[in-house]
């Protein structure tokens, strides 16, 4: 969901964003504060959402981490494969 000023709003009912969606979102917020140019409520008020957003990052990617493990577990636990060199 959306503010008057286009912001999804974190939290929002309906506002179930995918880890690319919420990266751009907070990516959004961060390039509107380095700029320097919004008011103090605005910009307390992209802070707090970006914080929403990063968090919603994290957790989708603790998600996928555990995702993962799940399925390289072994029968003596996590079975660790070495990755092929890129050369």
């Amino acid at each position: 969901m959306d503010d008057a000023r286009g912001r999804a709003t974190p939290g929002a009912p309906g506002s179930d964003l995918d880890f690319e969606r919420a990266l751009d979102e907070l990516e959004k917020r961060v390039r509107r504060l380095e700029g320097g140019d919004v008011p103090l409520e605005e910009a307390l008020a992209l802070y707090e959402e970006g914080v929403a957003l990063a968090e919603r990052c994290q957790e989708q990617l603790e998600a996928a981490d555990a995702r993962v493990a799940q399925l390289t577990r072994g029968a003596r636990g996590i079975d660790e494969k070495r990755l092929p060199d890129l050369e």
